[in-house]
């Protein structure tokens, strides 16, 4: 197998070309949805902060609308923090599929996995709602608890497109080996519609077909708290969906370069104000300020 050849991401010029070409102008002549309308499938009766700080982050970039599709044991929980998220307390109904198969055509984009869980009904039923996803060429990102879904069924998304995994190290491990090269050629049976960003110290964005790994700078901080991953995700689902309104040429790779830069510098303005004490709810409450300052044009 050939070298593979790392590239560092030429960040200001892509950051540029979102600024400009991607971020959708405000203006009055559209409705409420046009800017995205983003499905979180996911959330537990442990596990509620992860859908809520996924959904949240999407529409604080800019979506106007989240759905999260719950377990009924988390759907209050969820729901009570905050009223800006419609919440569906259907993942462990006996129709789930039934029940949430009418909203995907409304939706732009979908994240499955962030506090899904690991019971084996709730991860059947996603599986079966990732395989409608794909029948109708959702955009999809996967995320945590996805994840391990697809440790197994990693044939769910091979060929597919439009789809982007967000492990983190061991994740990726987990997925795809420890063995570079194995991974490489486990990687490859994606297909070139299957974009893998890896995170970590340098986030690395796959690209087996042609041997390539995009590497991004460091950036945030040494504080690690929970919930980072679910906001990426999440941000990363509205950028997803503007790329591909723009008719970018790399649609994923230009959103998984975004959100990643984004959220290393939610993390890094929210640490200067607390440090060790960060949370990913801090990192929230930095949405606002950062991607004006970042993002956002002086006519927007």
């Amino acid at each position: 197998m050939s070298a593979i050849t790392e590239i560092s991401v030429n960040l200001p010029k892509l950051l540029g070309l979102f600024k400009e070409t991607v971020v959708p102008k405000l203006t009055n002549n559209k409705h409420k949805g046009q800017y995205g309308r983003i499905g979180v499938i996911g959330g537990s009766l442990e596990y509620t902060g992860a859908p809520y700080f996924a959904a949240i982050s999407s529409i604080r970039v800019g979506a106007d609308l989240a759905h999260v599709f719950c377990h009924s044991n988390a759907s209050a929980i969820i729901k009570s923090y905050s009223p800006d998220l419609i919440v569906h307390p259907v993942l462990d109904c006996v129709d789930t599929v039934e029940k949430i198969t009418p909203w995907l055509d409304r939706l732009h984009v979908i994240v499955i996995g962030p506090g899904l869980g690991r019971e084996p009904g709730i991860l059947k039923t996603a599986s079966n709602l990732l395989k409608i996803c794909m029948d109708v060429q959702k955009p999809v990102v996967i995320d945590a608890d996805g994840l391990f879904l697809l440790n197994d069924n990693l044939d769910l998304i091979c060929g597919q497109r439009n789809v982007i995994l967000t492990p983190n190290v061991m994740e990726f491990r987990r997925l795809f080996g420890e063995d570079i090269n194995e991974a490489r050629k486990k990687m490859s049976l994606l297909g070139d519609g299957v974009v893998v960003l890896e995170k970590g110290a340098n986030d690395k964005i796959h690209f087996p077909q042609i041997n390539e790994v995009h590497t991004l700078p460091t950036g945030g901080s040494g504080r690690r708290c929970g919930g980072q991953g679910d906001l990426l995700s999440g941000s990363l689902a509205t950028f997803f969906y503007w790329s591909l309104q723009s008719n970018q040429e790399n649609p994923a790779f230009i959103a998984a370069c975004a959100s990643s830069y984004f959220v290393k510098r939610l993390n890094s303005a929210a640490f200067q104000k607390f440090g060790r004490s960060l949370l990913a709810s801090d990192m929230v409450n930095e949405i606002p300020a950062i991607f004006q300052a970042e993002f956002e044009n002086s006519d927007s």
